[in-house]
């Protein structure tokens, strides 16, 4: 089937009560594992590019959305397409003809006055151009310029700033700070579910939420229904990855095809896949 818009897969998530998970992608190899997985979860699944993948692609998005596009065809499950984390105006003005139906606005290493302007900004633009548009408030740990974690006090988001925000920007969901941290690499992140439960209740608008590889499953179903209703997974996959070569290269060094290796770790991640889906989907 076609790519299935981000605002109409959130959209069917929040009317169940339940979350659609997304994953980030670098390779032809992720996004090919999160499709599979999905297919095998029986769940959509939104695939996302951040701005930091792009630049790995040379600041070329299209080869990377094109194959997602064309994933997303011969899939069985709806499949979105988003743009993540983006702070680069010239790289979100690419989105719509990128083939990507969201973006991930991120100022949120701003000042709440210029991250308020600049996202209202951004929504202006986006909803000019047929785009759905997410935005973080308050500041997620573990971006690799914040020496902020995820509980330095003053970080996590705050309901009536919530309230406000999203009624002055007129932003489609909002990312939030409840404990959890983006590459984290075991999951021993302690989110704060009334927080969760308080920003749900202030905002009318999806709850997103960042770092989920660091999360226990329990605690994602916990989120999910405190609130959550996006949930994003990146370096999940990238140990999957990074696990599925090392084992096969470890067992066979002498292996010079990349395709023996790539195909472990694809199997690799469409089983994290799979199983988180099972987790969050409902």
């Amino acid at each position: 089937m076609p790519l299935i818009s981000t605002s109409e897969l959130v959209g069917d998530a929040c009317s169940r009560g339940s979350a659609i998970a997304a994953f980030n992608v670098i390779t032809l190899e992720h996004a090919e594992a999160v499709v599979h997985g999905a297919e095998e979860a029986g769940a959509p699944v939104i695939v996302q590019i951040s701005e930091n993948a792009v630049k790995f692609h040379a600041a070329r998005p299209i080869p990377l959305t094109r194959a997602a596009a064309a994933l997303a065809e011969s899939s069985t499950v709806g499949v979105g397409l988003h743009l993540d984390h983006v702070t680069d105006l010239a790289l979100l003005h690419l989105a719509a003809d990128a083939g990507f139906s969201s973006a991930m606005f991120d100022a949120a290493h701003e000042s709440y006055p210029d991250n308020l302007a600049h996202t209202a900004a951004a929504v202006r633009w986006a909803h000019d151009n047929g785009l759905w548009l997410e935005a973080e408030l308050g500041y997620v740990g573990g971006k690799p310029d914040s020496p902020a974690s995820a509980h330095t006090a003053g970080v996590r988001t705050d309901p009536d700033e919530a309230r406000h925000f999203v009624a002055e920007t007129g932003v489609d969901a909002l990312a939030v700070a409840v404990g959890s941290s983006h590459a984290m690499t075991t999951r021993t992140a302690t989110l704060d579910h009334d927080l969760i439960a308080a920003l749900a209740a202030a905002v009318p608008v999806p709850l997103v939420l960042h770092g989920s590889s660091g999360v226990p499953d329990e605690d994602l179903s916990r989120a999910v229904a405190a609130g959550i209703r996006k949930i994003n997974i990146g370096t999940a996959l990238n140990i999957a990855y990074t696990h599925g070569v090392r084992e096969f290269l470890d067992r066979d060094a002498t292996v010079v095809d990349p395709r023996k290796y790539l195909a472990r770790a694809r199997t690799e991640m469409a089983g994290v896949v799979r199983h988180l889906l099972a987790t969050v989907s409902g």
